[in-house]
């Protein structure tokens, strides 16, 4: 079937304009690998001290998923992660979650 690559993001309240405007004007290059079927970024609940967010990747097997993260596409897309002026948006690391999907309905 197909395969979800998920990643949970705490983001510091007053700061998700910043996050979004992250994804916003980064390169992808998700399109340019086999296996690639959607992308999106997902805002989540309001915590105490963050906002909870997560991108979302349907690829077409693990083993697309996998190549993409051996790729130069992959290299270039997180080259600068991180690596912005003043305190980064993010607390902490993200947490990455990979699902199989066993059931789909459309």
């Amino acid at each position: 079937m197909s395969f979800i690559a998920m990643n949970r993001f705490k983001i510091r309240l007053g700061r998700e304009e910043d996050f979004e405007q992250i994804w916003k004007s980064r390169e992808s290059h998700l399109k340019e690998l086999s296996g690639f079927r959607e992308f999106r970024l997902l805002k989540g609940p309001e915590n105490e001290d963050h906002r909870l967010y997560s991108s979302h990747v349907i690829w077409d097997s693990r083993d697309d998923f996998e190549a993409w993260t051996k790729s130069e596409q992959f290299r270039a897309s997180h080259r600068n992660a991180g690596k912005r002026k003043g305190e980064s948006p993010i607390l902490g690391h993200p947490q990455f979650e990979g699902f199989e999907t066993v059931l789909h309905e459309a």
